[in-house]
This record gives C-alpha cells, structure tokens and sequence, in this order.
C-alpha cells in the first residue's frame, strides 16, 4: 500500500498560489500606503484638539508604514504607478499636512496673535511641492535634491515629546519656531543633493560616510532620547554637503 502524500506540503502550496493567481498580495504595499495615510489623518485630528504628543506618534508611525510599503512592493516586485501616486498622496497629508498643525498648534499655545500660528501651514505648502518635484525629477534616483519629507516631519514631531521634558524650552519662543518652520520649509524644495540611506553594498569604503552617520545617530538616540532628533537631521544635512563637496 503506498504512503498517503500530506493534504499540506511545500509542492501543494506553490501549486495552489499559482493555480489561484491569488493577486490580492500585490495591493498589500498599497494598503500598508494607507495606513500611512490613515496614521497622518488621525494625528491631524488629534493635533487639531491640541494632543500633539499623540500627533507626534502617529508622525512616526506614518514613517514606519511609508518605509515599509516600499519594502514590502520591491520584495513581490509589486510596483506601480498607481502606488507611485498614492503613496505621494499619503506623504502629503502624514509628513505635510500633520507636521503643519503640530507647528501651528505649538505657535498657538505660545503667541495670542490670531494670524501668526497660520504661517505653520507653509510645512504643508512646501512638502506638497517637494513631492511633485520629487515625482517628476528623474535626478534623484540613488540620491534626494532637497529635505526628503518623512525627516521634515520627523523633526517638528520631535519637538512636543522633547518639550514634555522641558527641555529646549527655547523652543516655545515663537520667533525661533518660525525661523525653523520657514528655513526647513525652504530646504524641503532648495537644490541640495542630500544622501539617501540606500545600500548597494555593504563595504566600508563605499559607505564611510553612511556608516559613520548611522552609528553616530544611534550613539545620539541612546544618549539623548528624543532630543537627538533635531541633532540627527543637522547631522544628515552637514554629512550630505560633506560627501557632495568631497
């Protein structure tokens, strides 16, 4: 009598993905898109009714998913130009739209003048251009021409959870938080070649100044806690004018 053959094995499975065609986990990089998306509406919502610490969290988990949408659609080959625009469209509302209220709301509780908090907004204005430009600009394949979004936002999400230790409370000074918001808005659309944090190889030689960014940023965070984060994106601007100069 012959050995049954398993109702589960490894040649089972393969036959029944290719014999299904199951297209379904192609759209999975779109829908981790969307709950980037979903993650940056929230935290506009939770911005908007001054809960910025939760604001910042979700800034960092829109980051989180914006990383892993590409990832993921480069493992199952699954890139599209649907995803292309949809993930611009995320991108806009999680590292523009989200950054902007968590800076018109620090302006808000720091000033009583009712137009100055709107000029928050500009973060929003120019991240939506730096994301077309992005779009259309066939230069910045293994490099980026200007402050990539997510890292924008991530700086002005870092500002409510360091001022919850009270620390750079310099930072509550209104004239100091725009001179930030309308300098980093103008390095997101300025034409400086910064490093994208790609590796081709892992060799030393060919990654010395990634390399000794990473490690120094890890040393930062350990250190520092969330107060590195500012320092961390100084950091990747004064490394990428380095490497483009040398």
């Amino acid at each position: 009598m012959a050995p049954k053959q398993p109702l589960v094995s490894k040649k089972n499975i393969i036959h029944f993905f290719k014999k299904t065609d199951l297209k379904i986990f192609k759209h999975l990089p779109n829908f981790i898109t969307l709950l980037n998306l979903t993650s940056g509406a929230v935290g506009i919502y939770y911005a908007i009714h001054g809960q910025l610490v939760v604001a910042s969290y979700c800034v960092f988990l829109s980051a989180i998913f914006d990383f892993f949408d590409g990832f993921v659609a480069r493992l199952l080959k699954a890139n599209s130009s649907i995803g292309k625009e949809l993930d611009s469209l995320a991108d806009v509302i999680s590292f523009g739209l989200l950054p902007a209220m968590i800076a018109l709301e620090l302006l808000k509780i720091n000033t009583t003048n009712f137009w100055w908090p709107w000029l928050g907004l500009i973060i929003a204005v120019f991240s939506a251009l730096r994301l077309a430009k992005f779009n259309v600009d066939e230069r910045q394949t293994d490099q980026f021409i200007g402050l990539p979004t997510p890292a924008n936002a991530i700086l002005f999400a870092s500002f409510p959870l360091i001022l919850t230790g009270k620390n750079w409370l310099f930072l509550t000074n209104p004239i100091v938080l725009s001179i930030v918001i309308i300098v980093f808005s103008l390095l997101l659309v300025a034409e400086i070649n910064l490093m994208a944090l790609k590796f081709k190889s892992y060799k030393w030689s060919d990654n010395k100044l990634k390399f000794i960014f990473l490690i120094l940023s890890l040393g930062l965070i350990i250190a520092l806690g969330w107060m590195a984060i500012p320092i961390i994106i100084l950091l990747y601007i004064f490394f990428s004018v380095m490497g483009n100069y040398f």
